[in-house]
This record gives structure tokens, sequence and C-alpha cells, in this order.
């Protein structure tokens, strides 16, 4: 309404407004556009004042201040015409919570004071939260209290700080520490400015209004369930246009208007009623404080990045379900709570992907269950150490009038992330009756028919979760019904449209609901329209389960849909173009999954003509499921005629809705109470399962619980179950569960402990489907089983799983389990940990939700096992299985080299070798021959056997490496002891032959018995291969002709490479030596491109290596002309091509070091491995653990926790590619949800998208700074030219290509490239590397390293600090660019006090000749040996002298370089050592220090006397002179090393060239310790030939 009594002013707009009265006066006034009208009010009915202060921030500052400014004078003018009006200052303040401090209260304060503003001042707080509590409290303390009005913008200010006269500001100890109690005289709440509010604002204010409705009104909380949409609307879209002031009056305000009206009056008249009832906080008004207990202690972790709102709303679910843990709140309003909150876009768990998004994984980890204890106790609700929650006793109705107090321990219990359950006594309980919900599959059923049904259909027990959530959101969406609740949720009541569908505004997203995705997946096409689409996405892991059978039925039945990313899953887009389900013929493959054939089943009464539905493709699988389908639509009106076994006919038609349908409970869910009675030895009895069930589960009792000893009495319509005594189940010989799938694992948790029957194992069939559910559950139960000391194995089609004797499990710290997100596993688990002595823990569980979100409660409260939250440790999945003292076992072929290699790897390992042949002569006091001629073959493996026993278990189960005769796989209870022995962590390593050189050595050997079965080794070996692979869980080729290019021949110096590989193996399974990168900065990983390794040899590799850290090997891309086109599914080809890839990796692993990447990229995610070939590309990862991969690259898809369960020492890189950048932005919810997926399966993950825009570089690093760390790796980038920077900024692991390669991916880029932009961005500061020392002025070293420097693009340089004391060397030892140094006479011992720590070498040695900077500290080694170490191996490789470990060196000189030489012969093992000088007593005293290093170290007075002993390797170290060396020295072949480097030509090694010996010149040691100084300054490869050749142009005459 309109007033005008001034001719000058404007007329007044008043609004009309809704008053709410607090400690009894109307103070609370609502309404749109309130300007004028407070104001008006102001001047009217409160107290005048001398001058009015405004107090906003900057941002409403620039909105309303005008506005304000200018209604003040319009109602002045109006109310007092002529009389001068009083002052109005305006005061602003910077925007948010560092606002409301101490000291800007101060600066209000001085100001207002320094204004002459006095006692009669009226104060206005125009803002949100912190305005209106900073200013109150200002308000409270001026001049001992002036009078206040507050003016909230924001929602959430309106419905909660603004009410109640709570004032306060902060202190670094902590939020609202410091205030008092101080009343508005008015709280105007004007909802037109609302239209400026964010919609994360708008969700933040949402939480106070749902959460005063839960505790104070049904009536209006049903309003804000039913309504979110409106109501969102109403706030972001409904003020949009405040020109025209609609809503001023009620006449001109909105149906959305008044709807928002509603929420906020009915939200504050409950908050004012408290507050009149309890002023000061002492009772009832604690029960606004719902959700702030643990909320608070979630906003004191994670703000300021979290809002109020969001951590209430998570708080209210928490404080929900201690309520229903305490028996006082049912399921239904605990999830109708959560999905309210979620609808208004408010996270509802701590790990909620709202909040993962918001603060990053690593912040996410700070919320743990004992510091949101720690936080609570000091919190204001505490009363002393006694906690108090807001207790629910139903939907708006609270336990009590007041806060309730709570057990610190049901607290930590509902916020803990995981919980352990412990042993249930064992003592006669009394019969329980559990009711479990509402099943998922007819919950589901019953809600799509009701839905495309005609008329109202009440639907009670439905099954509230996560599952049914996600329908009925996708059926609201399209339109297909209304819902409404009643009975406080208990009843859903459905109005359908008849099969009348709308296009959704946005996509479906159903999570990993399995269910809905497939019945959806045909209901979409029922949408009426003639154009646009509907798209069906979900969650990472929806996104790798199957559902390409029933699209490829729906296409061919003329659907239009297509796939958005994987073939064969969701996402989908479905085209509409008016045909609709065009029906008739259909044919399906129903061999995977039933809800494919229930989908078409549900929709086909909607077709366009009838539909005649004919399964094809082998056997249908869960028959029950469709047949329950098939029931339940004849409930509604459509009769199905089946006729044939697999052929149906549905006519089209519409549902009829029944007035009610009951939904049965959940029989797969049933089996779990139904199981803790068989296992405990108790009774239970489920009331609403029985013989008529639609559902397969409900057979569970009585085909598998009755047999396994329990007592089972079934109705039509209840089933109780009494168990034997514990630990007297007995085993299923064998039993299919394809009707009853889901039910397998409780089957197998069951399985375990049954230790009846004859060979105590229960074998399951028929699940082949579990391979592929939330999970691969069959999997899962087997790693997982594992942890308890349960034997199973894993099959196609089931489980085999050997039962343990209660007394058998494992005792010690309860067994963590992972759940793998799946509430079948945590719920089958929790039921063995009934009865395991030790309890277990069960880390993730919250999964129940999905189906049984009370189950905690029912299992503890119900069932009487104790449980308590857990806070499980992080899995330390990167943690090396550990095997240094338990015996690595070495099987395989005779002549394949068991004997040679045990022995050299027993002496790397510093263990003892026993050959089990020799041991068993030694045990029966009879040779091998003598046994089988005397008592044949069957009595030699007999021996074989017990020996291997005896072996493993008693006489050499550690300390040893055990080499086994060639057949010892041949009898099945030696293949099982040595599973078991690998199943300890032990290493069991099949040495796998080239059979042409094992076949030519037997032709030689005849110590050893012919071979019984045939005379054909070929034979041999075909028949042994698949019992090697069995009883192995490391493999090793050895193939000396692959080294040499000729598969026919061996290749010169082969067998050393192969024994050093060997090691390099056994060092890798036993976790001595793992070879990872260090993830703590930036490191790369070349990818290799061509079909052969053999293409990068034999001087490619190292040059394209140079600057990484690990190498790829992308098995994709290998190949050769025999497997082009070929079918990778033949089992042949499979095999073949296997083989080809284990040469490969062998090939490089014999010519690099580096760790290897092993990658089978997929078509799907831009490599070029075939999708058809998924078995093979899962057999071949795991064959890459086998081998020894460090890094195996495994694509996030249902095979991947498969992998990487089967790991062992290998890091799994669990990676996913968007090659389009649609689906993977780094700032989507989906890029979240794929981290989490990936994480779950790998140790380190890798996720690429596409740069379409430079902001995608800025939005991936973004995604790195919030989720990487060292403790949980993330390579993240994108492909493409623009993306070229997200590679430069990766943080580790990057992949990179190099000139002599062609790139693996769009946008590669080398690593000289990336450190060359890293320098430019100041990422990567110049630093300075010397060569201290006198004289040095001719040392070639500044050549070299600034060669290398170059090479790899990096800033930094090298020189020369030459200085004869090391005093001077301090300031640049100091100074912050010092980056590492060279160290040369005469600083190689003086140096070593100036640093922090040496390493072993230099320690041993006794010299520094190398600084590094590690960690800010100052650290010395020696790289001399190593460049003695590195010449003389390749020296033995080119000149095929005799092996180090069978030869005598000797060393001329006793000076500081034949330490070194010694140290290196040590490595090398180098048994017996000679040392010559022509000062024998320095000689002798430096073999007294050394001696300790040899078997055998002895000085020799003269060369001559040296050579009597004939030493092989001879290394001097003694500037060149004038020494005499005899030619007697070289009268065998051998090699000679001179560390001096000029001459070029010293007398000892002039003499030993005259003698065609080996020669190493001082120069190449030179080089090749340069090379390793370089590796250490820069922890990459070096680039050794740039290097060589800038020492070689310096010294021309090399």
């Amino acid at each position: 309404m309109s007033t005008d009594s001034s001719p000058n002013a404007r007329p007044l707009q008043i609004a009309e407004v809704e008053r709410i009265s607090i400690l009894g006066s109307e103070s609370i006034v609502c309404g749109f556009h309130l300007v004028d009208y407070i104001w008006t009010d102001i001047f009217t009915n409160l107290a005048a004042a001398s001058t009015y202060v405004l107090i906003t921030d900057t941002n409403l500052s620039a909105l309303y201040a005008d506005k304000y400014k200018e209604g003040f004078a319009v109602a002045w003018a109006h109310l007092r015409p002529g009389v001068v009006a009083p002052r109005l200052l305006v005061r602003v303040l910077p925007p948010g919570e560092t606002s409301k401090s101490r000291a800007t209260k101060s600066e209000i304060e001085d100001w207002m004071l320094a204004q002459k503003c006095t006692r009669d001042t009226l104060v206005m707080a125009l803002g949100g939260g912190v305005i209106g509590d900073l200013v109150g409290f200002v308000a409270a303390t001026f001049m001992r209290g002036v009078p206040f009005v507050q003016v909230p913008t924001s929602l959430l200010a309106m419905v909660d700080s603004s009410i109640g006269g709570k004032t306060a500001v902060d202190t670094p100890a902590g939020k609202n520490l410091v205030g008092s109690f101080w009343q508005p005289k008015r709280i105007f709440m004007d909802m037109a400015v609302l239209s400026t509010l964010p919609p994360r604002e708008f969700s933040n204010g949402m939480a106070e209004v749902v959460k005063t409705a839960a505790i104070w009104t049904a009536e209006e909380f049903d309003v804000l369930e039913a309504g979110a949409e409106d109501i969102r609307a109403a706030v972001l879209e409904g003020q949009k246009d405040s020109e025209d002031m609609a809503g001023l009056t009620i006449a001109s305000r909105s149906e959305a208007q008044s709807l928002l009206l509603r929420v906020i009056s009915a939200s504050a008249r409950v908050k004012a009623y408290v507050v009149t009832h309890d002023e000061r906080e002492s009772g009832m008004r604690g029960l606004l404080n719902f959700g702030h207990t643990i909320g608070h202690a979630i906003e004191a972790v994670l703000s300021p990045q979290v809002l109020h709102g969001e951590c209430v709303a998570v708080g209210c679910v928490l404080e929900a379900e201690v309520a229903r843990r305490m028996g006082h709140l049912g399921d239904v309003s605990v999830a109708r709570l959560a999905r309210c909150l979620r609808a208004y876009g408010l996270p509802t768990a701590m790990d909620d992907a709202i909040i993962r998004g918001l603060v990053g994984e690593e912040r996410l980890r700070e919320l743990r269950p004992q510091r949101l204890m720690d936080v609570m106790s000091v919190d204001k609700k505490t009363v002393g150490s006694q906690k108090r929650l807001v207790v629910l006793k139903r939907l708006g109705e609270t336990l009590e009038m007041k806060p309730t107090n709570i057990d610190d321990s049901l607290i930590l219990e509902v916020v803990s992330e995981g919980v352990r359950v412990a042993a249930v006594a064992e003592v006669k309980q009394q019969a329980v009756t559990v009711v479990p919900p509402g099943s998922k599959s007819i919950s589901n059923r019953a809600l799509q028919l009701a839905a495309l049904g005609r008329g109202t259909c009440r639907i009670r027990n439905l099954l509230h979760s996560d599952d049914t959530q996600v329908m009925l959101a996708a059926l609201q969406a399209m339109g297909a019904c209304s819902v409404a609740w009643e009975d406080d949720g208990a009843t859903l009541v459905v109005t359908g449209n008849g099969g009348q569908l709308q296009r959704p505004d946005a996509e479906l997203y159903l999570g990993n609901a399995g269910t809905a995705a497939r019945f959806l997946s045909t209901t979409v096409n029922l949408i009426d329209a003639q154009d646009g689409s509907t798209v069906l996405t979900g969650n990472a892991r929806m996104k790798l389960r199957p559902s390409g059978p029933l699209v490829d039925a729906l296409r061919a039945n003329g659907c239009g849909i297509e796939y958005l990313e994987r073939e064969g899953s969701l996402p989908l887009r479905v085209q509409h173009a008016g045909r609709g389900f065009p029906g008739g013929h259909i044919q399906l493959a129903a061999s995977i999954s039933s809800q494919y054939v229930s989908s078409i089943l549900l929709c086909a009464p909607y077709a366009q003509e009838p539909v005649r539905l004919e399964l094809v493709g082998g056997k249908v699988i869960s028959q029950l499921y469709i047949d329950m389908t098939i029931a339940m639509m004849a409930q509604f009106g459509c009769q199905v005629e089946r006729i044939s076994a697999n052929e149906y006919l549905i006519p089209t038609g519409a549902y009829e809705n029944p007035a009610e349908y009951v939904v049965e409970s959940d029989a797969s869910s049933a089996t779990y109470p139904l199981a803790f009675a068989a296992i405990t030895g108790s009774t239970c009895t489920v009331p609403n399962i029985g013989s008529a069930s639609l559902q397969g589960d409900a057979r569970f009792a009585v085909d598998v619980l009755r047999p396994m000893g329990c007592t089972v009495e079934q109705t039509a319509t209840s089933t109780t179950v009494t168990g034997p005594p514990r630990g007297q189940l007995r085993a299923l010989a064998e039993i299919d569960m394809e009707p009853m799938t889901d039910a397998f694992l409780t089957a197998a948790v069951l399985a375990a402990v049954a230790a009846g029957g004859e060979d105590r194992v229960t074998r399951i069939r028929g699940i082949a489907n579990q391979h592929v559910k939330e999970c691969d559950r069959i999997e899962a139960m087997c790693t997982e089983l594992a942890k308890f000391g349960v034997e199973t194995e894993n099959l196609a089609d089931g489980i085999n799983v050997h039962a343990r004797v209660l007394s058998e499990l494992k005792a010690g710290e309860p067994p963590s389990v992972h759940c793998y997100d799946d509430h079948r596993v945590a719920m089958s688990f929790s039921v063995l940990a009934c009865v395991v002595e030790s309890g277990a823990e069960l880390r993730e569980r919250r999964c129940v939700g999905k189906t049984w979100p009370s189950w905690w409660d029912v299992l503890a409260r119900d069932l009487g096992a104790p449980i308590s939250g857990s806070d499980p440790a992080r899995e330390t999945r990167s943690d090396p299985v550990k095997a240094e003292a338990t015996s690595v076992v070495l099987i395989g072929m005779r002549g394949v080299g068991k004997t040679t290699l045990g022995r050299a790897a027993a002496m790397a390992l510093n263990r003892e070798f026993v050959d089990l042949d020799d041991f068993l002569e030694r045990e029966v006091g009879q040779t091998i021959p003598e046994i089988i001629n005397r008592d044949g073959w069957a009595a030699f493996r007999e021996h074989e056997t017990r020996v291997l026993r005896t072996a493993l278990t008693q006489a050499h189960a550690t300390g040893a490496v055990i080499a086994c005769g060639g057949g010892v796989v041949e009898g099945a209870a030696n293949r099982e002891q040595l599973r078991a022995h690998a199943g300890r962590g032990a290493a069991v390593i099949c040495l796998t032959p080239n059979m042409e050189h094992v076949a030519e050595y037997l032709s030689r050997d005849k110590t050893r018995p012919a071979y019984a079965v045939t005379s054909d080794i070929h034979e041999v070996y075909a028949r042994r291969l698949p019992l090697y692979a069995e009883s192995c869980n490391y493999e090793y080729l050895v193939d000396k002709a692959l080294l040499s290019g000729d598969e026919n021949s061996e290749g010169h110096g082969a067998w050393t490479l192969i024994e050093r590989d060997f090691i390099r193996l056994v060092q890798f399974a036993t976790g001595r030596e793992l070879n990872r990168v260090d993830l703590r900065g930036p490191s790369f990983f070349v990818s290799l491109t061509a079909p052969s390794v053999r293409e990068y040899l034999p001087a490619k590799l190292e040059a394209l290596t140079a600057g990484a850290q690990a190498i790829e090997l992308r098995v994709d891309l290998l190949g050769s002309s025999e497997f082009a086109g070929a079918d990778f599914n033949d089992a042949r080809v499979a095999s073949s091509f296997s083989a080809f890839v284990h040469r490969q990796f062998a090939l490089l692993r014999h010519n690099s070091r580096l760790p290897i990447v092993f990658t089978v990229r997929t078509q799907a995610q831009g490599g070029a491995f075939p999708a058809s070939a998924d078995t093979l590309r899962v057999q071949l990862l795991r064959s890459a653990i086998q081998w020894g991969a460090e890094y195996v690259d495994v694509e996030v898809d249902a095979k991947a926790p498969e992998v990487y369960a089967k790991r062992q020492n290998s890091m799994v890189i669990a990676s996913y590619h968007d090659t389009t950048g649609e689906r993977l932005q780094w700032d989507s919810e989906f890029a979240t949800e794929i981290l989490m997926r990936a994480r779950a399966c790998g140790d380190v993950v890798k996720l690429i998208s596409f740069a379409r825009t430079w902001d995608d570089n800025t939005k991936c690093q973004q995604f790195v700074q919030q989720h990487h760390s060292t403790a949980m790796p993330l390579i993240a980038l994108n492909m493409g030219y623009t993306g070229q920077m997200s590679r430069v900024l990766c943080p580790c692991l990057t992949p990179v290509t190099h000139p002599l390669l062609a790139a693996a991916a769009p946008g590669q880029i080398s690593v000289r490239q990336i450190h060359q932009a890293r320098s430019l961005l100041g990422l990567l500061p110049p630093q300075q590397f010397y060569l201290f020392g006198t004289p040095i002025a001719h040392s070639p070293s500044p050549c070299m390293h600034n060669a290398a420097f170059a090479a790899l693009g990096l800033p930094h340089t090298y020189e020369l600090k030459e200085t004869s004391t090391v005093d001077a060397l301090l300031p640049v030892l100091e100074h912050p660019s010092f980056g590492g140094a060279s160290v040369t006479i005469p600083h190689k011992q003086s140096i070593i006090p100036m640093l922090d720590a040496l390493s072993p070498a230099a320690q041993r040695i006794g010299a520094v000749n190398t600084i590094i900077v590690q960690n800010g500290h100052l650290y010395g080694d020696n790289t001399d040996y190593l460049g003695i170490v590195g010449c003389l191996q390749q020296a033995q490789l080119s000149a095929h002298t005799r092996a180090f470990n069978e030869s005598v060196a000797l060393v001329i000189g006793a000076g500081g370089t034949s330490r070194a030489a010694l140290y290196a012969l040590h490595t090398l093992r180098v048994p017996h050592v000679l040392i010559y000088n022509r000062t024998q007593a320095r000689a002798q005293a430096l073999c007294d220090e050394f001696s300790s290093l040899f078997s055998n170290l002895a000085v020799v007075d003269s060369l001559d006397a040296a050579s009597t002993l004939q030493p092989t390797y001879i290394v001097g170290t003694i500037p060149a002179s004038d020494l005499c060396v005899p030619d007697s020295l070289f009268n065998t072949h051998g090699v000679a090393l001179d560390m001096a480097y000029k001459p070029k030509w010293t007398p000892l090694l002039e003499s030993a060239s005259r003698r065609k010996w080996h020669i190493v010149h001082g120069v190449s040691v030179l080089i090749e310790q340069g090379i390793h100084q370089m590796e250490k300054w820069t922890r990459s490869v070096a680039p050794s030939r740039a290097m060589g050749d800038a020492v070689l142009a310096k010294y021309s005459e090399f």
C-alpha cells in the first residue's frame, strides 16, 4: 500500500507483513520490500533516537545502502514533515568471519564515540550472521546498551542467528566465546533480499529450516520434504525482478513468494517460541541445537571451506542415527531426514561428495572420530564431561523438551568410519525376532509398477535406501507419478500417471543403483517427446557395471540409445523421436543379469505393440527374479504368458494400481540374522519371509542352513532357524546358489567355520554374476577370508571355502575387513566376527545403508553383538610384502638354471642355498637314481612330498634359497604346499626356460634319471606348464638367446645379465629392494611406443631415458606381424602373445635398471588393446606382477580390484582416461567419484582428461592441490596441445616422450621441455654445483656436468671452487643456491666434519667425493667406487671374463683411491684380492682395515708374486709412473683398469694391451663416476652420452 502526505517525497510503499511474537512482543516482522516499512515502524513505534547507525559490509553496501538512505529520508519526510531529520550514519565493514573480532568491535565503538553518538542512538545491523552477531554485541555494550535492530539478509541469519538475542565475537581460542544476550527491538526479515542469495547460501540456510521442522512440527517437515524444488525456485528464481515490488502486498504475492514466506516464518516462529520460554538456554532452548553438537565439531575442523549449515546438516543425520541406535527413531525417519536435506543441496555424511569436493582428500582425513570427540568435550552445550544431544522420537517431536545425556561410546560409534564387532559370549541366548527392511528388489519393482499404473497405491514397508531413493527421484523427474508420505513416512502414497512420461530437465543420476539403472534404461524410452534426449548416468562404479545385452536388445528393437563413454555401460543417451518403445519380437541375452529381463517386462505393456520376449545366449540367470517380476505385474493387472521355457508374451495395456501393496522383507537381508543364529548356536525368527515368498533368497534357510546342521522351521510367511552348538556347522560338498546368488556371501562366511564333513570344503557354484556386482564379490570374499586364515579358491562360476575350526582362526589383532563399499560384504563379515575370538573390524560402516541402514543397531541391540566405533588406519597399500626371512623357493624344469641362479641369489642375500634333491638324498640315505631304480617313481615322489614339507615348515622355512627338482609340481600335495608357502608371504619363483637350450643341456646331463612319462622333453614341459603356474607367485624368464637377438643362439655375456636381473627379482620379491620412484617431488616415466623393445637397442634406450625415473612398457603398442588382426580370445594366440610380451619385458629388464610401468591401455581409454580381449588384458596385468613389474597400470573397471588384490610388491597405478574431456571435468562430482574409486583399487591414482580451454589446466592444478599427497599420490593432467601446462605442473610420475620417440598421447612433451617450462615459471630455481679441491684448473668435470644440465633442460651450473682449505667452503655450503659438489684432493677427508651424514660407502671408504643436498641437509657419498664397479661390469660382459665371484683381483697402490677400489671389488663379490704397494707397510695397514670384507685379502711383495695367483681383474690406483709391470701378470684372460686418465696409456695398460687383455682407461671411470654423481643430484637417469662426449672432446687424445 502507498501513502502520500508530502508533496516533495515519493509515496511510501508500506508492505503487508506477518508479525511473530517473541518475549511478549511482536518483534519479528516478515514480508517483501520492507525498506519503507522498516523506517516507518522505527520512527513510529520505537523510542526516538538522535542518531541512527547502519552497519553493513561492502558487498551489501553496494546493493542496499542507497536504498536505506533514500528510504530513511522519504519515511521521515512523510512522518515528520518540516522537522529536521536525525542523523543516519553508515559504517561499512569488510565481509567475512575475520570482521567478527574484538578489534573490529573496538573500531566501531571508537568511531561511534568520535561521531558523538550518545545513549539515544539506535544501531541497525544489515547483513548476515557475522554482521548481526558483531553489531548486536556493540549495541549491548556501547553506553551500557543502546537499542538494536536486526535486518538479516541471508536465509541462515533469518531463521537462526538473528532470533534469540545471542551476540558475540570470535577469539583466537574459538568462535563466539566473548559475547552477551541482547534482544533486538525488531527483526525485519525482508524476503526480497534473498533474490541475490547464491545457491550455496540458500542451502546453508535451509539446513536450519529443516532442523527446526524436524524437532518441532511434522506438518512443516512434510511441506519441506514435498516442496524442495518449489522452495528452491521461490528463493533463487522467484525474486529476480525486485523493481515491480511484487509481494509488497498479499494480493501481489506470487504462489512461490507465499510458499517462501510460510517456510521462513514457520521456522522463525518455532525459534521465537523456544526463546520466549527459555531465553537463557537453560533447557528447552537447547532443542535448537539439534545437529549442532556434532555439526560444530565438524565445522571446527573443516571451516571455512565448509559452511555452518553444511556441517549442521551432517550433524542432524548423525544425531538422528544416535536416536535410532538408542531405539527411539525408526529407519524411515532417518532416511526421510537425509533425503530432505539432500534435496536442498546439503551433505548428509562426513565423506559426502559435497564436502570431499570442498576440502579435498587430505583435509578430510583430519575428520578423525577422536578429534571430533575432543572438540565436543569443550563445546558450550557439554555439561562437565557429559555430552548432550537432541534425541528425536519422530520427525517433528523430540524425546525430551531438552537435550539428552548421551554416552561417549555411542557418539563415537556413530561418527566413526568403521565398526569393530567383538565375539558374542558363548552363553545360552534367548530366541529373538528380527524384521529386516523391505526387499530392495520388490521395492524397486513396486515403485515402477505404481508409477506407470493408473490410480493411487499405498506402498507399505518400502525399503528406504539409496537405491530406492534414486529410483523414486528418477520416476518423479520424468513426471511418471506424484508421491506423498503417510504414517510418519512408513507409507508411500504413489499416484501414477498411467505411463505418461515427460523428458526430465536434467540427466538422471543413478549413483551405484544397479537395479534402477537397468530398469530405467528401458523406461526412458516410454517418454512422449518428439525430439531431445535423456541421459542416464551414475557414479564411477556404476559406469563399470555391464548393461550391454539390454542396450543391444533395445537398439535392435528400434530404440535410439548411444553410449557416451565405455561401450556396454552407463552413461547412456536415449534419443526421443516420437517412436516410444516399439515392442514386437525382442531377443535378449539374459545370462549375465535377470534385471535385463525384468526391465523389458515391466515396460512391455506400454510398447507400441505386444511384446514377444525371447531369452537367448545360454542359461538364464536368476530365473526366480524373473518370476517375481511376472507375479508382481499380475498383482498390478497385467498377465504375462510364458509360451515356452525362455519365451514370454506380454500384451499392451496399462497397470491398474491396487489400493495397497505391502513389500516383503528383503530375503537377502534376512540371511544375516538367520546366519547369526546358525553360527552362534542361537535361535532367530524372521516373521515375514517364508516359503510363499517371491524371492529366491527365501530358500536360503532350507537349502543352505538345514544341510549345514541347523534346525529350520518355515511356514508360508515366517522362517525360524536354530543353529547347532557353536563350531559344529557342516561343510556343503557342493551347492548351486544360482537361484539366490546374493546370499552366497552369507554362505561363504558360514562355510569358513563349517569344519564338519569329509574334507571341510564347501563348494559354492552358480554365482558367476557376482564377479560384476558392486565389486567382484567372489574375489572380495577370497581376499578378506584370507585375513582370518581361511583358504579359498576363486572360480569363474563359484568359490571353494576351506573351513577352519574356530580355534584355528587367526588370533591376535582383529582382522580389518575392507568392505569394497559393498553392503553385503560388510554384513556377511559382521556375522563371522561374532564367533572370532579377536572379533573383526569392518572398515566401511556406512555401506550397509544401501539395503539395511540400521543393521549395526540390530546386530548390537537385538542380536547382542558387542560393537564399537573404529577409526580404521589407512591401509598401507604401498607397503611391500616383507619376506626377507622366509625362504625363497625356485621351481622349473631341470636344466633351466635353478642351482646356478639359486646360489647367486643366496650369496647376494647372504642366505643358505639348499638343493632339495641333495636334501632328499641326505634324508633318505640313497641317491635319487637308487631310489627310482629300486622303488620306482611313485616312491620317489612320496619322499619328495615329505622332504618338501620338512624343508618349508621346519628345516629351511627361513633364511634359505631352495631349488626344487623339476618334477616337484607333479604331485597335488606338493603344489598345495608351494601355494601355502607363497601365501605366507614367501617368494616361489618359477624359472621359465628357452626349451631348446634345456633340451640341449639335458642331452648332455646324465646325473639324473630320464623322464618317466615320455622321452620328449617338450611334452613334459607342456604338461607341467599349468602346474608350475598354479604353484608359483613369481616368474623369471631364463633365455640367453634373448640377449643375442637370435632365438636359437646364446648371447655373449648373457648369463651375467640373467644372474644380475634374477637377483633383482629376488630382492624385489622379498621386499629388500623395491626399486620405487621417490614421489615426494616431480618425477617422470618415458613411454615406449615401438612394437618391439629391440628397436631401442643397443644405444637408443639409454638416450631416451635420460632425465626419467621409470620407463613405461606399453603392451598395447607391442606386436609383430603374426599378431596383426589376431583373435586374442583364441587360447593359442593369447598364449603366444603372452610369451612375446614376457620376452619383451625381460629384454627391457636386461637393458635398463629403471622401474618398469607395465601398461595395457584399451581402445576405450585411448590405447590400442582391443576391448574384446579383456580376459587376456587381465592375465597380462597379473603376469606383470609375477614378473616383478614395479608399477602396473590398471584401468579403473570391474577387473581392477582383482588385479589390486593380487599385486604383491608391485604398486598399482589405478588409471582413468577421458580422451575427449567431456566426462572427466576437474570441478565435477564425477572427478571426485572416479578418484575415490581409483584409490580403492590403486596405490597411485592416474586421472587423464583433455584440455579444451586453458582454464582446464587451472582446474586440474586446483584438483591436484586438493587431493595429491605423498601418502596418496595423484597423477592428474590434460591431454592435447592446450593441456601441456598440466604436464609441467603434474606432481609426480608424469608420462613423457623424447625426440627419438613417437608421443604416446596428444600433447606429451619431453623431460627437457618440462624442466625448461618449470624454470621459466619459477618452480625450478637455478642451483650452483662445484668441484672442490686443488689443483683443479684442468678438470673435465665442468664440461661433463654442464653438458648434462643442458641436455636435461635444467637451469643449474657447475663451476670450479679451487681452495687449499675447507674453511673457505663454508659460505658456499651454506648458500641457499648450493645444489651439490664433487670433492677431490686434498679435501676428501677434511670435508667430512662439515657434513650432516655419510653414506655407508663413504663411511667404509673413509672418503667423500660427492656432496648431495637432501631436505636441507648435506649428505656425503662416494661414487669413485661406483665408477670402478660400472666399468668392470661392462668390461666383464664385453671380454667374457670369469665371473667376479670366481676370480682373483689385484689392486696396485695403497692410497685413497685404493680404498675405493677395494670397496668396489667387495661390491662385485670378488672373494680373493691381492694388494701391491711399494711401501708394504701401507699395503698391510690397508689389508688389515678391509680384511673383513673378503674371504681372502692379502699383501704381495712384488707383482711377480701376484702373477703366480693369476688375477683376472687388475685395478691400478697410483698416478702414472715408471712402474714396471711383468708380462707374467697377464697369463690369463682378464681386465686391466687404471684410475689415472693422463696420460691415456699408463705402464699398466700398455703391458695389458700387449697381452690382449681388455683395457679400461681412467677417463672411462671418470665419466662413469660422474654419471653416478649426476643421478644422485637429479634423482634421474643421467644423459651419459652427452657427458661422455663432453669429456672426450676435452681430451683429444681419447
